[in-house]
C-alpha cells in the first residue's frame, strides 16, 4: 500500500477539503509503525480548531428498556434477553438529583437519553418540563436524545430550552439493513433535520465495530459530514450477551485510534467524543485518543459501565489537556478540596427507580420505545 502523507491529510482537512475514498482507506489500514505519525496529523486538526480543551459529558439513562425495536446491538430491544435494568421515565427529582451530579464533576452538558422509538406525549410533556428545571438551577447544556422526533417536537424542545438533541445514524446506509429492520437509515436523517429546522445543535455519529467493512466506516463519516452535523459520538461496539452481536468483537486499541483519525480528518471542525467502549476497546491507550477526539463522557454509559471520574481527570491532566467549563474556558483540577468533590459525585449511585412517577407507564412505554443513543 502506498501511504499518502498524513501531514497532507491534515493540511486538506484544515483547507475544507475531502479525503478521497483512498485516502480514507489508506487512514484505516495503515500499518501500526505509522499511527503515532496519523495521531500527530489528526492532532493538528484538533488543536487548530480546539485547542487543548476536552468537553465533558454526562449521560442519565432516564427510562431503560422496553423497547420494541430490533437493533441487534443494543441490550434494551424487544429481541435482547441481556439482563439490564427496565423502568419507565424517572421522576423529575431523580432527573435534578442527576443534573447535580453532571454539575459537580465538572461537565459541560447534560445528557438526557430515553430508550424508545419515540416518545408518547405525555413522555414528551415530562421531558420538557425537567429540561426548564434543570435549565433554572443548573448552568449546563442539555442534549436530549429521545428516538425519533417530529419537526414540531424538536421546535418545542428547543423553546424549553434543549440546546442540542442526539439522534445517531449509527452505521452507513448500506449496512443498515444488518443492524437493524424495524425502522431506516432515512428515519434517522429525517429527524436530524427536523432537528436542524429547530436551530438546534445537532449531534449524529455512529458505533463502530459491528461488522462493518471500511468502507461502511467511511460513509458513515461522509454522511454525518454532508449532514453538517455539529457534535459527532464515536462508540466502539461493546458486545452484550443476550443480544444477536453477542459474539461481535473485531476492535483492537490501534483500530479505534485510526478509526478517530479519520473521523477528524473527515470532520475536522466538528466536536469529535469518544463515547461508548471507550475503557473497553482503547483500554491502555485512551489518552491517545484525545489527540484526534476533544471530547468524552464522564461516568458510566446507558448500561455499561466507564470509568471513574477520578481517572477521566488523572487522563486528561497528565495528557497536557484542560477540562472544558461551560463556559468554553479551560480549567484543572487543582486543589484537594476539588479532588475531594470529583471523588464524592462520582461514587454516588445512579438514581433509584423508587419515585418512579406513573409506574404503570412500564406497559404502555413497552409499545413505543426505540433506544437511539450511545450504548
Amino acid at each position: 500500500m502506498n501511504l499518502p502523507n498524513w501531514n497532507d491529510l491534515a493540511d486538506d482537512a484544515l483547507a475544507g477539503k475531502c479525503l478521497s475514498r483512498e485516502q480514507s482507506l489508506a487512514v484505516l489500514r495503515a500499518p501500526d509503525e505509522v499511527l503515532l505519525e496519523q495521531l500527530n496529523a489528526a492532532y493538528r486538526v484538533r488543536r487548530h480548531y480546539w485547542g487543548n480543551r476536552v468537553r465533558l459529558h454526562y449521560l442519565l439513562n432516564a427510562q431503560s428498556g422496553l423497547c420494541p425495536e430490533d437493533c441487534h446491538y443494543c441490550s434494551q430491544s424487544k429481541i435482547s434477553t441481556a439482563e439490564i435494568e427496565k423502568y419507565p421515565l424517572l421522576a423529575k427529582e431523580k432527573i435534578l438529583d442527576a443534573a447535580q451530579r453532571a454539575a459537580d464533576l465538572k461537565a459541560g452538558t447534560f445528557c438526557l437519553v430515553i430508550s424508545g422509538r419515540q416518545p408518547s406525549a405525555s413522555t414528551f410533556d415530562r421531558v420538557l418540563d425537567a429540561v426548564e428545571t434543570v435549565k433554572a438551577n443548573h448552568n449546563l447544556k442539555i442534549c436530549a436524545c429521545l428516538g425519533l422526533l417530529t419537526e414540531e417536537q424538536t421546535h418545542r424542545l428547543a423553546k424549553a430550552g434543549v440546546d442540542r438533541v442526539n439522534h445517531n445514524l449509527n452505521t452507513s446506509e448500506s449496512y443498515h439493513t444488518e443492524i437493524c429492520t424495524t425502522h431506516t437509515f432515512a428515519d434517522r436523517t429525517e429527524t436530524v433535520e427536523n432537528v436542524k429546522a429547530a436551530g438546534i445543535t445537532t449531534c449524529s455519529g455512529g458505533i463502530l465495530g459491528m461488522g462493518e467493512s471500511d468502507d461502511d466506516a467511511i460513509d458513515l463519516a461522509l454522511s454525518l459530514r454532508n449532514l453538517g452535523v455539529t457534535s459527532v459520538p464515536v462508540n466502539f461496539f461493546i458486545p452484550i450477551p443476550g443480544t444477536p452481536f453477542a459474539d461481535v468483537n473485531r476492535l483492537n486499541p490501534r483500530q479505534c485510534l485510526r478509526i478517530l483519525c479519520l473521523f477528524r480528518f473527515l470532520l475536522p471542525s466538528q466536536e469529535i467524543r469518544i463515547a461508548g467502549g471507550r475503557e473497553v476497546h482503547l483500554r491502555s491507550m485512551q489518552p491517545l485518543g484525545l489527540y484526534p477526539a476533544n471530547s468524552i463522557f464522564v461516568g458510566d454509559y446507558l448500561t455499561t459501565p466507564g470509568q471513574t471520574a477520578n481517572q477521566d481527570w488523572d487522563m486528561i491532566r497528565d495528557a497536557g489537556f484542560a477540562i472544558e467549563s461551560p463556559e468554553n474556558q479551560g480549567f484543572a483540577i487543582e486543589s484537594p478540596e476539588d479532588k475531594t468533590a470529583v471523588e464524592t459525585a462520582s461514587t454516588q449511585t445512579k438514581p433509584e427507580l423508587r419515585g418512579v412517577e406513573d409506574k404503570t407507564a412500564v406497559e404502555t412505554a413497552s409499545t413505543q420505545t426505540m433506544s437511539a443513543s450511545a450504548d
